[in-house]
């Protein structure tokens, strides 16, 4: 983990660096990992530093990752074993607690970390737009390193065994049902998907960044990986856009739901929701804040909507959702297309002027 606080978008983001270095010649490949040490982070990391290499080594060699070695039996995990298999490589190990003897690898983190730090130090600041972004720098930082030993890298490339022609799985396979609230529980945090998946049997791929939902055979969903804070057991993860059709149809219910605060997209929606509990009767409460987030994402107006509606609760108005559609969303009127009807006599015109231009020899059909 990097020593500085790294932000996206402003938001703290807690990570890992995944580092793999070939002995010969110190050319090395860094991962971005969320998560911690999961077999998924292990495999993504491990398969995109073997691509950039453009082959691999006889040997891999790790510490007592969990994610490679149960090592309370003292043995690999079938996954690791598969994808060692599957890359022709032999799977090593330095001895439980002693890291000295990865020596290599160890003392390249250190080093690396204090790198980084400075090229953010003269960057000027540590946010970044996304995680791509902060990729594509570290990508930088490491090319730059890798410079220094470009030569040693092409002799060593010389004997590194071919890729195979696919990749290995880098993802676990879950097999879960959607609840009747649109949610799914994935290793401890709770995730909307689309009402239209209620009641079906998702196929999950859960990688250490995002999870992809297939139904049967086909590709319904793609969610980013979230995890819980530190401190705190349980997460959630939700998309009113998933729910609010079927929320729309019974909007009494949002008011009991164990995930109402979650469904409100953003500060403003909840501060607003307290404004208009307050000041309405309970069911026109429900029904208004309801119908507003549907309107939100009908018209794709979340943040114009949100920002204006609080700005009058907070002075005591609340516009009816009849004033609410005519002052945002006033469709578009159909534009009206002039046009006149020919007149018979044309046609009679157009026939005659036919005729007259056909010779004895030729037939024309009306």
């Amino acid at each position: 983990m990097v020593g500085v606080t790294l932000t996206i978008k402003l938001q703290a983001f807690a990570h890992l660096l995944y580092q793999f270095r070939l002995a010969y010649s110190g050319w090395r490949s860094i991962t971005v990992v969320q998560g911690g040490e999961s077999y998924s982070a292990l495999s993504g990391g491990l398969q995109r530093a073997l691509m950039q290499a453009g082959g691999c080594p006889v040997e891999h060699r790790t510490d007592s990752l969990s994610a490679a070695r149960n090592n309370k039996q003292n043995v690999w995990t079938d996954a690791y074993q598969d994808l060692c298999e599957h890359y022709n490589m032999t799977p090593t190990r330095n001895n439980l607690g002693q890291s000295h003897e990865n020596g290599v690898v160890e003392c390249a983190n250190s080093s690396f970390k204090r790198r980084l730090a400075q090229h953010l130090t003269l960057r000027g600041h540590h946010d970044f737009d996304s995680i791509a972004d902060y990729q594509a720098f570290i990508d930088k930082v490491v090319d730059k390193l890798n410079q220094r030993s470009r030569g040693r890298f092409i002799e060593e490339r010389q004997v590194l065994q071919s890729l195979p022609e696919h990749s290995a799985v880098d993802y676990q396979l879950l097999s879960l049902k959607v609840t009747r609230s649109s949610t799914i529980e994935v290793r401890r945090v709770v995730y909307s998907v689309p009402s239209r998946l209620i009641g079906e049997r998702v196929q999950i791929r859960l990688y250490h960044d995002k999870l992809m939902l297939y139904v049967g055979q086909q590709a319904a969903l793609t969610l980013a990986r979230i995890y819980p804070k530190p401190g705190e057991s349980r997460a959630r993860c939700i998309n009113y856009k998933h729910i609010i059709r079927s929320l729309a149809a019974k909007p009494q219910a949002f008011r009991y739901s164990q995930l109402r605060d979650d469904i409100l997209p953003d500060d403003n929606y909840r501060q607003l929701w307290l404004l208009v509990d307050q000041s309405m009767p309970q069911r026109e409460a429900c029904k208004w804040i309801v119908t507003v987030l549907w309107l939100a994402y009908e018209y794709d107006s979340q943040q114009e909507l949100g920002e204006s509606l609080l700005q009058e609760a907070q002075s005591g108005r609340f516009a009816s959702i009849k004033t609410i559609q005519e002052r945002f969303f006033t469709p578009q009127q159909t534009p009206t297309v002039k046009g006149g009807q020919h007149s018979l006599q044309s046609y009679d015109e157009l026939l005659s002027s036919l005729k007259s231009q056909t010779t004895p020899t030729e037939e024309v059909l009306f």
